[in-house]
């Protein structure tokens, strides 16, 4: 498949959005890492820390110093270039944040420390100035890390997609001139018209030209049943074909086709920044003042009360330690053990802001029919309400007007009349009646299959005793009409899945109302509800309905979640403060919501939630533990305890730094959820 292996992106030509400014030309992160860190071994070797010599160093003078020099300009120049690019973004839009605080720490440090080495060698200071080629040389290392764990999040948290692109074959039967011949799927474009043999897969995105079969989508779509597929039905590349052989007609392959829309949903989502890691920019923005007014107060300070060196040492130290080592590690690691964890349990996250508006949801709403039902329709009744139809005939028409369709109920029409070896009427001029159901012409007569809400609406007679008789027992009830004259119906009765009971469960434990939002009718609707433990039902909706729905309980300030099955369900995800697709398997899931789930199971949402819960919390420890460093050292640094004797020494600083490094890492790998 063209363009879908994410594995071999090049980091070198993206561009990263880092604190309101573009950190252009970000080059191999990688690359960079370890070259800096290769040539930081033997500057730690010979450098000493704040100042302060290590039982392993290594020091012959001068030529040591020099080598320092050397080793730690490359360092500055090659590791420290993403940073300044970075960091001149920043500038130009009148933002500082996480690049410039680096580059103003690294700058700082280098130069210092090139005055030190010439101070010491060549003018023979006494005492000997201190460098800091170490903390140099240690904090491109952190920051390189930590942006390429946060591009290389980009790169893994695609991996449960991958795994759907690895479905794909590697040929398909391509139909010329009416002979097949094997071409690579990377061949195929557009209008191509292929034939899938029984037990194949499907090669790309297509619809049925010829031929019929039954489809497994379970690994695209994660619905655990095979989909009856006809002429004009669309098919998804990746699902499995079942016992019959069709030609389609290809639409979708590469950049179009669903597999690598998917992909690229995961891309936009990660490369797009949280509100924590904006939150880790404005902290990093709010340190650099700091830093800097610190610094400029201690350095005239220490020049009234002390001398220039001590002074000028004094406010470089503060300028060093200001550097931000954890907090620029504190929300990538989470984010990409937060990533790796969505992703092996099935969770795609197109939003990552919707994972910090979990804390606040007041109510989810959800959809019934694939959401918490199996939709696996099956027909509990069906009978002629007029005597120039039988009930044979009746079903027959349906079907012949659903054929084709994969929505639930027509799937159980459809099997419904296979079973009594009925053959479906030829219907013509089929189309949607979007929120109500279809329309044809059949024997040339335009007949409909319609809801009980639509008549209701028309003011159109039908057999209410019989009605509530089917739908109190659960059934969704279709009914066939012809110039406002009911003709039938069929009952249909779906089964509630085993994990939905659970997922209200949670919901409300959380204190998070749950609410039924269905286009189906108010008894069924009811039965559901009552078994599953929720209150509130809003039944025989539209699609519009919904999103109004979603907007009202909005209205008064709640957050909203959203769960649908991404189709009939779009605008009330896109309406949603959190809107999740569950088992979705069209664009218009991916183009709506904010999570994807790829299985269809309701558990999947408690999950999320969990994960939600826990990536926020340990984002918020993680920006109080890197803050909390600087915040802390900062002004010890500058000698606000000096009347007391007292003035950070700069190993403790280097020690306290390193911890602080530490114990965010440790804090980020600690993130899970329950399995």
């Amino acid at each position: 498949m063209q363009d879908m292996d994410m594995s071999k992106m090049d980091m070198h030509d993206m561009d990263m959005d880092m604190g309101g400014g573009q950190m252009m030309h970000m080059g191999n992160l990688k690359r960079k890492f370890w070259v800096s860190l290769i040539l930081t071994i033997p500057l730690i070797i010979m450098s000493p820390m704040m100042g302060v010599s290590l039982p392993f160093q290594v020091v012959f003078r001068p030529w040591s110093d020099y080598l320092v020099a050397i080793l730690g300009t490359i360092i500055f120049i090659y590791g420290g270039q993403p940073f300044f690019s970075g960091a001149k973004a920043e500038w130009a839009n009148r933002k500082p944040a996480m690049m410039m605080l680096i580059a103003m720490g690294i700058g700082v440090a280098y130069v210092y420390s090139i005055y030190a080495v010439v101070a010491n060698n060549l003018l023979q200071v006494t005492p000997m100035v201190t460098d800091f080629f170490w903390e140099l040389a240690t904090l491109i290392d952190i920051m390189l890390l930590g942006h390429w764990i946060e591009m290389n999040t980009v790169m893994n948290a695609g991996s449960a997609v991958d795994n759907l692109a690895k479905l794909l074959p590697s040929t398909a039967h391509k139909v010329v001139a009416g002979e097949t011949k094997d071409v690579k799927i990377s061949e195929l474009v557009a209008d191509d018209h292929v034939q899938v043999r029984a037990g194949e897969k499907i090669p790309a995105d297509g619809v049925i030209t010829s031929g019929a079969s039954s489809v497994n989508e379970a690994m695209v779509t994660g619905e655990a049943r095979l989909v009856e597929k006809q002429t004009d039905a669309k098919v998804v590349g990746g699902s499995v074909n079942g016992e019959g052989t069709f030609e389609m007609r290809v639409t979708g392959t590469g950049e179009t086709g669903y597999l690598a829309q998917v992909m690229k949903l995961v891309t936009d989502a990660q490369a797009a920044k949280s509100s924590q890691e904006n939150m880790a920019d404005r902290v990093a923005g709010l340190l650099f003042y700091a830093a800097l007014t610190v610094a400029i107060v201690a350095f005239i300070v220490w020049m009234i009360f002390g001398n220039l060196a001590l002074a000028l040492s004094i406010a470089v130290t503060v300028l060093v330690i200001a550097c931000p080592h954890a907090l620029g590690l504190a929300v990538p690691l989470v984010v990409a053990r937060s990533t790796a964890i969505a992703a092996s349990h099935g969770l795609l996250m197109r939003n990552r802001d919707a994972m910090e508006q979990v804390k606040k949801l007041n109510y989810a709403l959800m959809d019934k029919t694939g959401t918490l039902t199996a939709g696996n329709f099956k027909v509990a009744d069906y009978q002629s309400t007029t005597e120039s139809l039988k009930a044979d005939d009746v079903l027959a028409i349906m079907a012949g007007l659903e054929n084709g369709s994969s929505h639930p109920l027509a799937v159980g029409i459809l099997k419904a009349a296979k079973a009594q070896q009925l053959t479906p009427a030829t219907a013509s001029d089929v189309h949607q009646i979007t929120g109500v159901g279809l329309s044809g012409t059949v024997a040339e007569k335009t007949v409909q299959i319609v809801s009980a809400a639509y008549l209701d609406r028309k003011k159109l007679a039908y057999d209410q005793a019989t009605f509530n008789r089917l739908a109190s027992a659960g059934n969704s009830v279709s009914f066939l009409i012809q110039a406002d004259q009911v003709l039938g119906y069929v009952a249909q009765g779906d089964q509630i899945k085993p994990e939905a009971k659970n997922l209200i469960d949670s919901l409300i434990a959380q204190h998070i109302t749950p609410v039924m939002l269905t286009g189906d009718n108010e008894q069924s609707a009811q039965v559901v509800a009552k078994q599953l433990g929720i209150t509130t039902v809003h039944a025989s909706l539209l699609p519009e309905d919904k999103a109004k729905l979603v907007k009202k309980y909005q209205a008064d300030g709640s957050h909203v979640m959203m769960i649908g099955d991404g189709v009939n369900d779009a605008p009330s995800l896109a309406s949603a403060d959190i809107g999740v697709a569950i088992g979705s398997g069209t664009d218009v899931a991916i183009d709506s919501a904010d999570i994807v789930l790829v299985k269809s199971n309701p558990n999947d949402v408690v999950e999320f939630l969990e994960l939600a819960r826990q990536t926020t919390r340990k984002m918020t420890q993680n920006l109080w533990w890197g803050a909390g460093y600087n915040v802390i050292t900062i002004p010890l640094a500058a000698g606000v305890l000096a009347p007391i004797g007292f003035i950070l020494n700069p190993m403790v600083g280097a020690v306290v730094m390193s911890l602080s490094t530490v114990i965010v890492a440790i804090n980020a790998m600690t993130l899970r959820i329950k399995d």
